[in-house]
C-alpha cells in the first residue's frame, strides 16, 4: 500500500509552458499559454464562456491532449502521462457521483481503487465525510442529497483520493445564489486546510474575487492578465479585465495638461483629472501630452451631487442627468446620460441623503486617484 503524504509534501507547483490546443481550422482554442500555480495556492481560471478556461483545466487533468506545449508538476513532466498518473483530484460541474453508492461508498471509492482494505477506507472516508460535515448522511445515495450536500460529497471524495492537488470545474455552477454565496466561504476553507494546490475554473466574477489567491483572467483563448483579485479590480490591464471584473465606466479622452502629478484627460464629456498613469506607463507622473487614453471609473468612486452644488477642490465634475434609480437594499445604483450621451452607472450607500429622482440635474465627481487610465 503506498503511504499517505503529509500536507507538506504533496504541496506541488503547476506550471504550464506555451499550451495550445487546436482543434480544427480557425483560431485555438488555447492559444500559447504560459502560467505557474505556485505550491498550496488557490488559483483561478476565469473568464466568459469559450475563453479556453475548461479546456486548459482538462489538459492539466490529462482528460485533453494539448496541441503543443508542456505540463509539469513540481520538476515531474507530466505532458503525456495518463489521467491516472498524474495524482489529480477532479470535482466537476455535475459532481459527476455514483447514483447506486452510498455516500460513504463515493467517498471510498478512490482508497479502493488503491488497493486499501476496508477498514483503512472507511477511515479515510469518515475522516472526509467529517471534514465537509456530511457524517450524518454517510448511508444516503446521491438522489437524497440537496445541491449543497453533493457538492460537499463531490469534495470530500476528492479529498480521499489523496491527489497532490484539486481541480475544480465549476462546482457551485448548479447551486442557487444563497446556497453559492455561503459554499463559497466553505469550499475556500476546507481546500485551503487540506493543503493542496488547487486549479479552480469559473465564470463568476464574484467567486473568483472572493475566493481566489490569485486569478488568470482568460479571453479568446489567451492569458489577458494574471494577478490577485484586489490587483486585478483594482489595476486592470485593459477594458476588457475591467468591464469583466465588476461593473466600469469609459470615457475615451486625450492627455490635456499636467500638475502636481496629475493629469488632465479632455473628454467628449468634459474633463476629468487622474493621479494615475496608464499600464503601460507605471512609472509616478502624469501622462505624456497628447497621449489618446480610456478613463476607467467603478460605480461605488462615483460621487453624486446636486447640479448646483460645489465639487471638491481638486476633483473634476462632469455634468450629468439621471436616467433611472434602482433600490438594491443597502445600495442604490443610478444610471446618469452624460454631456457626450454616454451612461455612467453610480453607486451609492443607501441612507439618509436625498434620493435623485429620473431627470435630475447632477455632477459626477470621483477622486484622481479613483481614475484608472488604460491606453487606447
Amino acid at each position: 500500500m503506498r503511504v499517505r503524504n503529509s500536507h507538506r509534501e504533496r504541496q506541488i507547483v503547476i506550471t504550464l509552458e506555451n499550451i495550445v490546443k487546436q482543434y480544427g481550422p480557425g483560431p485555438a482554442a488555447v492559444r500559447d499559454i504560459s502560467l505557474t500555480v505556485a505550491t498550496g495556492e488557490f488559483f483561478f481560471l476565469l473568464g466568459p464562456s469559450g475563453c479556453g478556461k475548461t479546456t486548459l483545466l482538462r489538459i492539466v487533468a490529462g482528460l485533453l491532449d494539448a496541441t503543443s506545449g508542456r505540463v509539469f508538476f513540481g520538476d515531474r513532466d507530466v505532458t503525456d502521462l495518463p489521467p491516472q498518473e498524474r495524482r489529480a483530484a477532479m470535482v466537476f460541474q455535475n459532481y459527476a457521483l455514483w447514483p447506486h453508492m452510498t455516500v460513504e461508498e463515493n467517498v471510498e471509492f478512490a482508497p479502493r481503487l488503491e488497493g486499501q482494505s476496508k477498514p483503512q477506507r472507511r477511515s479515510v472516508a469518515a475522516a472526509n465525510l467529517q471534514r465537509v460535515q456530511m457524517s450524518e448522511l454517510a448511508q444516503r445515495k446521491p438522489s437524497q442529497l440537496s445541491g449543497g450536500q453533493q457538492q460537499r460529497v463531490a469534495l470530500a471524495r476528492a479529498l480521499a483520493a489523496d491527489g497532490d492537488f484539486l481541480l475544480l470545474d465549476e462546482p457551485l455552477a448548479n447551486l442557487d445564489a444563497r446556497l453559492r454565496a455561503i459554499m463559497r466561504i466553505e469550499l475556500r476553507g476546507l481546500v485551503k486546510s487540506s493543503g493542496r494546490t488547487a486549479l479552480y475554473v469559473t465564470h463568476d466574477q464574484t467567486e473568483a474575487l472572493s475566493m481566489a489567491d490569485r486569478i488568470a483572467v482568460l479571453n479568446a483563448g489567451q492569458v489577458a492578465q494574471v494577478g490577485t483579485p484586489r490587483e486585478l479590480y483594482e489595476q486592470p490591464a485593459s477594458t476588457f479585465v475591467a468591464d469583466f471584473l465588476g461593473e466600469a465606466n469609459f470615457l475615451r479622452g486625450m492627455a490635456a495638461s499636467t500638475a502636481g502629478g496629475a493629469t488632465s484627460i479632455q473628454t467628449e464629456a468634459g474633463p476629468i483629472i487622474s493621479s494615475r498613469r496608464t499600464t503601460e506607463q507605471p512609472a509616478i507622473g502624469g501622462e505624456p501630452l497628447g497621449e489618446q487614453v480610456i478613463c476607467c471609473v467603478r460605480p461605488e468612486n462615483i460621487a453624486l451631487l446636486p447640479a448646483e452644488g460645489e465639487s471638491p477642490s481638486g476633483m473634476a465634475a462632469l455634468a450629468g442627468s439621471v436616467v433611472s434609480c434602482t433600490y438594491l437594499g443597502q445600495m442604490r445604483q443610478y444610471v446618469c446620460r452624460l454631456a457626450n450621451g454616454a451612461t455612467w452607472k453610480v453607486s451609492r450607500m443607501s441612507g439618509p441623503q436625498a434620493e435623485f429622482q429620473p431627470g435630475a440635474q447632477v455632477k459626477l465627481t470621483v477622486e484622481p486617484a479613483k481614475v484608472i487610465l488604460l491606453a487606447e
